[in-house]
């Protein structure tokens, strides 16, 4: 099985929210201030940062996603959440969850400092 799992994407309108989550109890590195987060990928482009979350309730986030997405952590059932609110047809995209245990990611939203991440789960935004 995967390390870490994502689950909750939906088709959803414009101006609605969303709660993605992501199974971590697999992935190799654990404890409270592994540096976790999530980026996405939109359908023909590159991939984007979304935000991160380490110790405790240290986050960070993308300006496009400031103010609307929240990032929390279970981390007694290694649980990853990725809340979204008031969602916009540009939030369209693969969500990925993923593990930085070298800090890389949550220092500077730095992708290249990704370890692993899962298969992903679709969020479609109409209006």
């Amino acid at each position: 099985q995967d390390e870490l799992m994502e689950s909750g994407g939906d088709s959803v309108q414009v101006g609605e929210s969303l709660t993605l989550s992501c199974d971590a109890s697999r992935y190799r590195y654990s404890g409270a201030g592994l540096c976790m987060g999530w980026f996405r990928q939109p359908p023909g482009k590159e991939r984007e940062a979304v935000g991160t979350f380490e110790g405790v309730e240290k986050t960070t986030y993308a300006h496009s996603v400031e103010g609307r997405f929240t990032i929390t952590r279970d981390n007694a059932k290694k649980m990853l959440f990725l809340h979204m609110f008031n969602l916009k047809p540009e939030d369209t995209a693969m969500y990925y969850c993923a593990g930085s245990p070298g800090r890389g990611y949550c220092h500077n939203l730095n992708l290249d400092a990704l370890h692993k991440w899962g298969r992903g789960t679709f969020v479609n935004v109409s209006s």
